[in-house]
C-alpha cells in the first residue's frame, strides 16, 4: 500500500481507485472505533458514514497527512459523540409505554402510570447534557466514569459532580410536580 501521504495526495487529486483503498484501509478501524462507543450496529453504521462523509469533506484541510489513521480515528471518535449526544435527548417510545401488571387491582397501575408520566415529564424538561448523562446511567449502569466522561466529552473528574447536579435537579423538577422520592420507585 502506499504510504498515508502519498494516498492522501492521490485521493485529493481525485483518484477514484485512491479513495476506495482509503476506505478499504480504514473502515475496520472506524467501525471498531464505533463499536468500543458501544452504539447499536444501526447507530455504529451511522457513525461510520458520518465520519466518511466528514473525512471526505476535511480531507484538504489535514495537516499532517503522516497521521492519517490517527485523524480519521478522532473524526470517527467526534461523529460517535455526536449520535451518543443526540440519543440522550431522545427518550424510547418503549419506556413511555411499557405495561405494568395488574393483579385484579387497576388502582395501583393508573397511579404508576400517572406517575411515570410526570417521572418522564421531569426527564424531558431537564437540559441535554443532563439526560443524555442519567439516560446513560440508566441504560448502562456497567460504565465507568471514564466512559461516561468520553461518552460526554467532559473531564472524568466533572462527571461525579454533573451527575449530582443532574439529580438535584431532577429532585427539584419532581418536587415542583408533586413526585416524592419514595413515590417514585
Amino acid at each position: 500500500m502506499d504510504t498515508e501521504r502519498d494516498l492522501v495526495r492521490r485521493v485529493l487529486s481525485g483518484d477514484d481507485a485512491a479513495w476506495s483503498a482509503l476506505v478499504r484501509e480504514y473502515a475496520p478501524l472506524v467501525w471498531s472505533v464505533a463499536r468500543r462507543h458501544r452504539l447499536s450496529r444501526a447507530d455504529a453504521a451511522d457513525a461510520s458514514q458520518n465520519t466518511w462523509i466528514a473525512v471526505a469533506l476535511r480531507l484538504p484541510t489535514l495537516r499532517r497527512p503522516d497521521r492519517l489513521a490517527g485523524w480519521i480515528a478522532t473524526t470517527a471518535r467526534r461523529e460517535c459523540l455526536k449520535i451518543h449526544a443526540d440519543r440522550g435527548r431522545e427518550i424510547p417510545a418503549e419506556w413511555l409505554d411499557a405495561p405494568e401488571p395488574t393483579d385484579g387491582d387497576p388502582e395501583p397501575a393508573v397511579l404508576r402510570s400517572v406517575r411515570d408520566r410526570m417521572l418522564w415529564q421531569a426527564f424531558a424538561s431537564l437540559p441535554g447534557r443532563c439526560r443524555h448523562l442519567l439516560g446513560l446511567l440508566a441504560q448502562a449502569p456497567e460504565l465507568t466514569y471514564p466512559q461516561l466522561g468520553r461518552a460526554l466529552g467532559i473531564n472524568v473528574n466533572s462527571v461525579g459532580q454533573t451527575r449530582g447536579r443532574c439529580l438535584a435537579l431532577l429532585r427539584r423538577r419532581l418536587a415542583m410536580l408533586d413526585i416524592r422520592e419514595e413515590s417514585a420507585g
